[in-house]
Order: structure tokens, then sequence, then C-alpha cells
């Protein structure tokens, strides 16, 4: 309900469908660019930013008779879904990975297979002065890329433990590989 002047209350209509598809035609046309450009920035890729413009459209969508109803700025709201939907990408487990000494090197650009080679030489007996149990756990997550949830339900152990236990490994495999500095 909503106040006159003379402070009598009249019914609020609810939301139409042509009111809906009309703020939804609105967002599309005026703010989906500046949520795309906004979140490309934030994460650096055009790709993951149009996912997480397409989600925070179906969330305005979702939530479009309280988009309608609001006081404040649809705008406002739109961006604040989109950062909290980056937040949450961020986040995840995927995001999360640590590597183990050096440098991040991408695969497609055809690294050295005997530079690949010599490194998992190396790798290998490092791997087997772990214990059992630190090396299921880097085996787990990294090899068979599971999350710490997944992994710590398939070797029956809390996921506190599989944090702890990936953790300490990885500090093990750092003190026996020094980073190599740039020059």
């Amino acid at each position: 309900m909503t106040e006159n002047q003379d402070g009598s209350e009249d019914m609020v209509t609810p939301p139409t469908k042509t009111s809906c598809s009309d703020l939804l035609g609105l967002i599309m046309r005026e703010y989906r660019d500046g949520l795309v450009s906004y979140a490309e920035k934030m994460l650096g890729d055009h790709g993951v930013a149009e996912d997480i413009v397409q989600e925070t459209i179906i969330r305005a969508w979702r939530n479009m008779d309280r988009l309608l109803g609001m006081e404040g700025s649809v705008k406002g709201w739109l961006f604040t879904v989109t950062r909290n939907l980056i937040v949450d990408w961020v986040r995840k487990p995927h995001m999360r990975r640590e590597v183990v000494g050096g440098t991040y090197s991408d695969p497609s650009v055809g690294a050295d297979p005997i530079e690949e080679l010599h490194r998992a030489m190396a790798v290998r007996p490092a791997l087997g002065r772990l214990s059992a149990e630190h090396r299921a756990v880097l085996v787990h997550l990294y090899l068979c890329d599971r999350t710490i949830k997944e992994t710590a339900e398939l070797l029956g152990i809390p996921a506190g433990t599989v944090k702890s236990r990936h953790h300490n490994a990885l500090r093990k495999l750092r003190a026996t590989f020094p980073v190599e500095k740039a020059a």
C-alpha cells in the first residue's frame, strides 16, 4: 500500500507481465554492456564476465516483483549482484589451487617436453618422500582435480584434515624445491 498526500492509502497494483518485460528490456538495453565491462575488468576474462552477467540477469528476472517495487536504484542492485557473483566465482575451488614453486605456465603455449620430463622426474621422488596421507590428498586434489569436499568424502576424513594435509604437503614440497628468482 502507498500513502497519498491526504493520508489515505491506495493498494499497490501487482507487477504486470508488461511491466516485467519492460524492465527486463531496460536492463538488457541500458545496463548489460556496463555490467559485462565491470565484470571483465574485475575478472580479466570476457567469457566468464558474460556468464556472470547472464546469471545477474536471471536473478533480476527471478526477483522482478521486488525490483519493480523497490525504492532504490535498479542499476545499484544489478551491480551489487554482479559484484557478489564475481566474489563467489573467485572463491570457487578452481581459483584456490596453490602452485608449487615457480610461476604458472600456460600449457597452450607449448611447454618444452624435455623440461616437463625433467620436472616430472624431480617431483616423483619428492612425492615419494611425503607420507601416504599427504600424497593421497595431493593426488586427489591435483591429479584427479577433485574438490576438498570430494577428497574428504573419498578418503573418509574431515575437510579440515584435507586442508591441513594439503597445506603441509605443499610446504614440504616447497622446502624440497627452492623457488627460482626471476632475473
